[in-house]
């Protein structure tokens, strides 16, 4: 009877547990719904399709299109793609960011994008799925230097001769990552790997300038290249045609791109490797180097709402070094910039940067038609080579936008002449421009070697003629002239020079300039003589006046700019 008393003393109790697990499943069930309608009338107050995802078959490459962190940072989930296009459901489409973030990915995937809402209960249901994504290993194509053999190269090399001998005491698979890590060390820009006849000639192109860093044995070549092929994704049978590949050095806190370019010449390839540290932010636009009146005119051009600013300049002259300084100038919450570039080099944060692919019909025009279509503040086009993206890109000049692009010629009397034999329209270039900067790249002095010289009649004659004709607030003592030059040091491997900086002409537009455009008939001569005129100093010129204050040497003004 005991036991049978403690029997009908449970009975109850889990009857209660049953009644009150119903209830509970039936109250979240009201929420659930609640939760749903409300979604469909926020849906229908802002004008947007509303879904439920709940129990809706998701697939996996519609998933993996937004990744699982910022999925769940802007509360997005992307449930339906297809080549070309990709439908994305949000819990709030006002989340900071959540807009921009998704224009970027559909950007990069060529994709149109159509918005839908849905309630928190979906978002949780269909972010659930995320862990039911298979792994995908990344495959690493490239070369893994540590940070602990970067040191240890740097040890044992400290001047290229070193270099030269260490490379013929170690492997195949070590001479190139020898290489590679003396480069990065070295800052080179560029690798230069070249078969010769009696051996193999390594170069770096270090501020410009093309170094002798080592030699190899003509039997080592077939192994070198391959290797170098190897891991860059080209054929290594193929050896009579020219390829281009790519691979990527993973640093510790750093992936630097590199470039690869294999050439068939008479002993063999040659192989040029294009080093982009592709992390780097860029200069700010203070740190550019250009001074005095320049700056504060040029400083007041890119301020201004609409216009193009053209940076002008031989390939290597640190265009697309100024166009990312003025961008990170102009880069705040409230600007929205986009760029078309081939290729990205750096990355900034804040900035939409739209990559042109020719293979598939992405050009600079086409592209330049979509991004004004994106509502930008400001525009940044990576060259000017056509007379269609040059009528778009003036069309956008005047219409509110601040377009800043490049332009392939020697100076900034240069562009105006290039504009017009283009067949743009004299009555619309003239009301669009700024400014036109023309540049190129110097060699700094190293700071460490630095050393006072004087310069022989004829050379120090030349200087002051040059110097003679700046304008009235740029003038100097040309009775007290004082130059230098880098003797050479372990620090900067016996060169002289650490570093480069630019030397700058920046031409701004006035009524006199806007007349002679509009008159169509205008040389390159003509328009250098009426920008000085105006008071610009030349590119020469603002080199020598670095070269008194000792930035620079005499020489290598007159190397760039002569």
């Amino acid at each position: 009877m005991i036991i049978n008393n403690k029997k009908s003393s449970q009975e109850p109790e889990i009857a209660g547990e049953e009644i009150e697990e119903k209830l509970t499943e039936k109250l979240t069930e009201i929420k659930i719904k609640e939760l749903e309608e409300r979604a469909k009338i926020k849906a229908q107050q802002i004008g947007i399709p509303y879904i439920n995802l709940v129990a809706f078959p998701i697939p996996s490459e519609a998933l993996r299109l937004i990744p699982l962190e910022e999925a769940k940072k802007y509360k997005i989930i992307c449930f339906y793609r297809t080549e070309k296009e990709a439908k994305v459901a949000a819990v709030d489409l006002s989340i900071p960011g959540l807009k921009d973030f998704v224009q970027k990915i559909a950007e990069d995937n060529n994709l149109k994008v159509k918005y839908f809402l849905i309630s928190e209960y979906s978002f949780k249901t269909a972010y659930k799925l995320y862990s039911a994504l298979p792994k995908i290993t990344k495959i690493i194509k490239g070369v893994k230097i540590t940070e602990k053999e970067l040191k240890e190269f740097g040890e044992k090399i400290k001047t290229f001769r070193d270099l030269n001998r260490e490379i013929k005491n170690v492997s195949i698979t070590d001479i190139v990552t020898l290489i590679i890590a003396s480069a990065l060390k070295s800052r080179a820009s560029d690798i230069h790997i070249e078969a010769e006849e009696e051996d193999i000639k390594v170069r770096f192109r270090i501020d410009g300038i093309l170094i002798d860093v080592a030699s190899l044995q003509k039997k080592l070549w077939p192994q070198v290249i391959s290797r170098i092929k190897l891991f860059s994704g080209l054929k290594i049978n193929i050896t009579d045609k020219p390829q281009d590949g790519r691979f990527t050095i993973y640093l510790t806190n750093e992936e630097v791109d590199v470039r690869v370019s294999c050439l068939p010449t008479a002993y063999g390839e040659s192989v040029v490797m294009r080093i982009l540290r592709s992390s780097a932010t860029g200069l700010a636009f203070e740190d550019l180097g250009i001074r005095g009146r320049a700056f504060e005119e040029l400083k007041r051009e890119i301020s201004r709402p609409n216009g193009m600013i053209i940076t002008t300049g031989p390939t290597g002259s640190g265009k697309t070094t100024t166009l990312y300084a003025i961008l990170n100038k102009l880069n705040k919450p409230e600007t929205k910039i986009i760029t078309l570039e081939n290729p990205i080099e750096y990355r900034l944060k804040g900035i939409n940067q739209s990559q042109v692919d020719e293979s598939k019909g992405y050009t600079f025009a086409k592209g330049l038609r979509s991004i004004l279509r994106q509502d930008p503040d400001v525009v940044m086009v990576g060259e000017i080579r056509d007379l269609e993206t040059a009528e778009i890109a003036i069309q956008a000049a005047l219409t509110g936008h601040l377009v800043i692009s490049t332009l392939h010629t020697n100076d900034a009397a240069g562009a105006i002449p290039r504009f017009l034999s283009m067949g743009v329209k004299p009555y619309l270039l003239a009301p669009a421009i700024n400014s036109i900067i023309g540049q190129r790249l110097v060699r700094r002095i190293c700071d460490n070697c630095k050393t006072e010289i004087k310069l022989g009649p004829e050379k120090l004659e030349r200087v002051k003629k040059i110097l003679a004709d700046l304008p009235k607030d740029y003038q100097v003592d040309l009775n007290n002239l004082k130059f230098y030059y880098g003797k050479g040091c372990e620090k900067c491997q016996g060169l002289g020079y650490h570093g480069r900086i630019g030397i700058y002409e920046v031409l701004t537009m006035n009524s006199e300039i806007e007349k002679v455009i509009l008159s169509g008939k205008v040389s390159e001569y003509q328009m250098r003589d009426l920008a000085k005129k105006q008071g610009m100093i030349t590119m020469v010129q603002d080199g020598l006046l670095k070269a008194i204050d000792g930035i620079t040497t005499v020489d290598e003004v007159f190397r760039v700019a002569e």
